[in-house]
């Protein structure tokens, strides 16, 4: 609800008004949101720079997956130990967000979303879930 449904478009377009409106807004549990103003302020710089990356890739998805060459990285880590906190791939796209502006995108950041959003698949090898998001990503994208 603070960022009108991750409309980017709408969050893109916010007033200065509307960053003292959110350091003020009420709320419990999963309606609460961060009270820093850098923070926040950095959400709307990040989503103007986005549009901006998607107006020149075609969407904000192909600069993203620009990074793993618009296929998952199947990893096949034995255990969680051996799961890195950070990639090459994580470190070349915090530092390309870096360079364009963005804010708050360090490289285990932008692991963490590459983990989340099925760029690469870091679960142990012998677990369902890798098995799970594997079967998905040889269906998507063949083997």
């Amino acid at each position: 609800r603070a960022f009108d449904n991750f409309d980017i478009a709408k969050v893109a377009a916010y007033p200065p008004s509307k960053v003292t409106s959110l350091l003020k807004s009420p709320g419990e549990g999963s309606a609460v949101i961060v009270k820093n103003r850098g923070k926040i302020e950095s959400v709307i710089r990040n989503a103007k720079l986005s549009l901006q990356a998607a107006e020149e890739y075609g969407s904000f998805c192909k600069f993203l997956w620009s990074f793993v060459k618009g296929r998952p990285k199947v990893n096949r880590w034995k255990n969680m130990k051996r799961i890195p906190v950070v990639t090459k791939e994580a470190m070349e796209m915090s530092k390309e967000l870096k360079k364009r502006g963005f804010g708050f995108v360090g490289p285990t950041i932008c692991y963490a979303l590459m983990q989340s959003i099925g760029m690469v698949n870091d679960h142990p090898v012998n677990s369902p879930q890798w098995k799970r998001v594997n079967d998905i990503v040889e269906r998507r994208f063949g083997k």
